[in-house]
């Protein structure tokens, strides 16, 4: 079983950065790809971005597309969200999630094919 943990949420202005972390673990290898969905109040979770753990392939939602940026470090078991040009828009709980069954593209972005979630990280952006 693989267990999470994010790190890295608070308040940002504006136009400013965060960055988010994943670490994994657990039976991390036998993480097949991992992702981060965010929820904003009275709102349903939403897909965010995704990568394949071993070929580092990506997939962004389209709000996120050219803002944000994920990353991975193999050797740490450790998933990052590099987010910039924030806007309040984007305030939301982020969760990070691994998936243990191969996956394609289309299921890259459907939260039910991750097995494991973490607690979630608060991310507030003040205009």
């Amino acid at each position: 079983q693989v267990q999470l943990g994010e790190s890295g949420g608070g308040l940002a202005q504006a136009g400013g950065s965060l960055r988010l972390s994943c670490a994994a673990s657990g039976r991390t290898a036998s993480v097949y790809a991992m992702g981060w969905f965010r929820q904003a109040p009275g709102k349903e979770r939403e897909f965010v971005t995704a990568i394949e753990w071993y070929s580092g392939s990506t997939y962004y939602a389209d709000s996120v597309k050219g803002r944000f940026t994920i990353s991975r470090d193999n050797a740490k078991n450790t998933m990052y969200l590099q987010m910039d040009s924030l806007n309040p828009e984007d305030t939301a709980v982020y969760y990070c999630a691994a998936a243990t069954r191969p996956m394609v593209v289309y299921t890259m972005s459907r939260e039910g094919w991750y097995d494991t979630w973490g607690q979630g990280t608060q991310v507030t952006v003040s205009s």
